[in-house]
């Protein structure tokens, strides 16, 4: 049970020291958002490019069956981006910031729409929400083309930093919890004195 322990408490730390690093690659990542935003154009170029390549590999080993051809076409679609991502990463970025701008403001004006027909009990927070995707995703969406320099790296340096948070405090709580339950190491006192000697001692 104590050697389970020590080996759930190694792995908790293991956790909490990744988490430590994941938070000093946000904290740059914000400091640096242009480079931050040209590495996690070409980790997601990387991404889809292997996830292209390995679902090529499936599609190749389950041929004859009826959905090879729309595998192989995913994966070669998922081939085909990852090499113009990782080709043209500013680019790409460009593109993923319109993305996410039209995503704030569709998301933004559903919220105003919905907060203003349901009128329910968070009214005043869904309405905050919606004026707030809108008003996010209007900046970004004017700002362009200087946006796209440090949106996705923002992004992606956020992701970092609150991943890496979470994995500290899965750490950091994980150990407490293993040292809360693992029998405590008696410690070893003095052997108690046979009656025999005790009584000889008595007598001198």
């Amino acid at each position: 049970m104590r050697r389970k322990g020590k080996r759930l408490r190694r792995n908790f730390s293991r956790l909490a020291v990744l988490g430590v690093l994941l938070v000093i690659g946000g904290v740059v990542g914000l400091i640096c958002t242009a480079a931050a935003t040209l590495t996690s154009m070409i980790l997601f170029g990387w991404l889809l490019l292997i996830g292209g390549v390995v679902g090529l590999l499936q599609a190749v080993q389950s041929r004859g069956t009826s959905y090879f051809w729309l595998a192989a076409v995913v994966a070669a679609l998922n081939i085909a981006a990852g090499v113009v991502v990782i080709r043209h990463p500013e680019g790409s970025a460009e593109a993923l910031t319109m993305f996410a701008a039209l995503l704030f403001l569709t998301g933004g004006l559903s919220r105003l729409v919905g907060a203003v027909v349901v009128r329910g009990p968070q009214f005043g927070w869904t309405l905050f929400q919606g004026a707030f995707g809108l008003l996010l995703g209007l900046l970004v969406l004017f700002d362009r083309p200087d946006s796209s320099l440090y949106v996705p790296g923002v992004f992606f340096s956020l992701a970092l930093l609150f991943d890496g948070l979470g994995l500290i405090a899965i750490g950091v709580g994980g150990r407490r919890i293993v040292r809360m339950v693992t029998p405590a190491v008696p410690v070893a006192g003095p052997a108690p004195e046979s009656s025999e000697t005790a009584q000889d001692q008595s007598n001198n």
